[in-house]
């Protein structure tokens, strides 16, 4: 760009070039690009923290209460950092376990998993060009990108499998969102592919779930479910005790077992549940292992 362009002289451009202005301008700008990555680093550190506040509190109703506030401000931080990951990860996350946990309402759940979802698609979306306009691609395309994710990508693609799974839910009347099962599956396989072990093996909680969702006559393979059920509990030593609701639940009752229904809801009964980043969850677990053997009798 010419001088004249800037409508300065040559001497005055010579001047503002000059390293004594240029270097404190590019100090600045370094500064400044410093004081964005900090903020953006003590904003995720806060979300997170938030985050495991609320999965510690054995108190439904508190959280139940006080969520929404919550959801707010991920919004709100994410309306100043729109491309950062680890937030949009976080965002997705709790928007689905709210919904999850306390909505009933089918509207307003549908309106929350589709937030949750479009979060948990960004989030993958960043940073990699393919994995963008992930929901609109074909099956076979969608297969061969998910393939191509690595180990650092475990964490936003289990956030995408549990947001779609929690859209899918809440539109199960829908054959064309129910479709999407065979998406999330393969989300979650490969999240078990590259690690695991992350979230104490919850990718097999949702592959036992996921399995177990129609009967083997229809399709389904409840003895697949099973194993996930099992490797589930095995990975997390059974500290998270929703998997041995959901083994009931989706398991148990599918094949008819009632004695191992009843002796993993007992279990659940009798554990403690206070367990560091499992308290909420293994405090709704028991309430729900309550209501399943309450109407055992009905269902067996």
């Amino acid at each position: 760009m010419s001088a004249s362009c800037l409508n300065i002289s040559n001497s005055e451009l010579r001047r503002l070039l000059a390293p004594a202005v240029v270097l404190p301008v590019l100090l600045c700008a370094l500064l400044l690009a410093g004081c964005s990555a900090l903020i953006s680093s003590v904003t995720v550190d806060m979300t997170a923290g938030l985050s495991q506040a609320i999965l510690n509190n054995n108190d439904l109703a508190t959280v139940e209460t006080g969520a929404p506030a919550y959801l707010l401000m991920v919004d709100s931080l994410l309306y100043r950092d729109p491309e950062s990951e680890p937030l949009l990860r976080e965002a997705a996350s709790i928007y689905t376990a709210y919904t999850d946990v306390f909505v009933k309402d089918v509207t307003r759940a549908q309106k929350l998993t589709d937030k949750a979802l479009g979060y948990a698609l960004k989030a993958v979306c960043v940073g990699r060009a393919q994995a963008c306009a992930l929901k609109r691609k074909d099956f076979q395309e969608f297969e061969k990108i998910v393939s191509e994710l690595k180990l650092k990508d475990v964490p936003s693609l289990y956030a995408l499998g549990s947001a779609w799974a929690a859209w899918i839910q809440v539109r199960r009347q829908d054959w064309n969102a129910v479709a999407d099962i065979a998406r999330v599956e393969t989300i979650m396989q490969r999240v078990v592919v590259l690690d695991e072990l992350y979230q104490d093996g919850a990718a097999h909680l949702y592959l036992g779930v996921l399995s177990s969702f129609i009967p083997p006559a229809l399709g389904g393979k409840p003895e697949t479910g099973r194993r996930h059920f099992e490797r589930a509990l095995e990975i997390s030593h059974s500290k998270n005790l929703m998997v041995k609701v959901m083994y009931a639940r989706h398991y148990a009752r599918l094949m008819f077992d009632r004695d191992l229904h009843d002796r993993l809801l007992n279990e659940v009964l009798e554990a403690d549940p206070d367990v560091p980043g499992y308290v909420l969850a293994n405090t709704l677990a028991q309430k729900q292992a309550l209501e399943l053997l309450k109407s055992a009798e009905d269902y067996f």
